[in-house]
């Protein structure tokens, strides 16, 4: 080997290893990626999920009591959760949204539309209760589809036990709201 090879294989064999580093750390990031963008969306879902639950609440509404019961529950459920994932994207160093001010309902599963969110403060009685929980049923698949999403793309522990409680909670709520709608 000559002076000019190995001069070469001795500037390249740090850069070899700092690429296959940074490559191995890539193919970790994106699962950390995974949990940083279920966190950062999930957020804004349970926030309209709180504020569908603040909607039948309001005693204006004259939600039944099956909805006012499931509505205090999904409000008691989502709070938390929401409070958990700010936690983790702090200690992350993640933001708590992504590109703050920007709707990205779109993206989200499940997301009610603002139109629809303004007929349903319109409605009432027996009208406000069939419509919130089809929205609501509607709400809670996609959520589920996101934890689903997070459970087979993500990596971390605490992330993915929030995923599996979020679909066992919600899941057990649309049968529940299913039942009531008699399907």
């Amino acid at each position: 080997m000559n002076t000019e090879s190995m001069l070469m294989r001795t500037r390249l064999t740090p850069l070899i290893g700092i690429t296959l580093a940074l490559a191995a750390c890539g193919g970790s990031g994106d699962s950390v990626d995974a949990d940083v963008m279920f966190a950062q969306m999930m957020i804004p879902h349970h926030e309209q999920a709180i504020e569908l639950a603040d909607i039948a609440l309001d005693p204006t509404v004259g939600a039944g009591p099956e909805v006012l019961e499931l509505a205090a529950q999904i409000k008691a459920a989502q709070d938390p959760e929401v409070e958990m994932m700010t936690s983790m994207l702090q200690a992350w160093g993640e933001p708590t949204y992504l590109d703050e001010g920007m709707d990205h309902s779109s993206m989200m599963s499940g997301m009610v539309p603002a139109d629809d969110m303004a007929e349903l403060e319109s409605l009432r009685g027996a009208d406000f209760d069939a419509a919130w929980l089809k929205a609501m049923i509607g709400h809670h698949e996609g959520a589920i589809d996101m934890a689903n999403d997070v459970i087979e793309k993500g990596d971390d522990k605490a992330t993915t036990d929030l995923a599996r409680k979020i679909i066992d909670g919600q899941s057990a709520e649309i049968e529940r709201m299913k039942a009531l709608l008699g399907e």
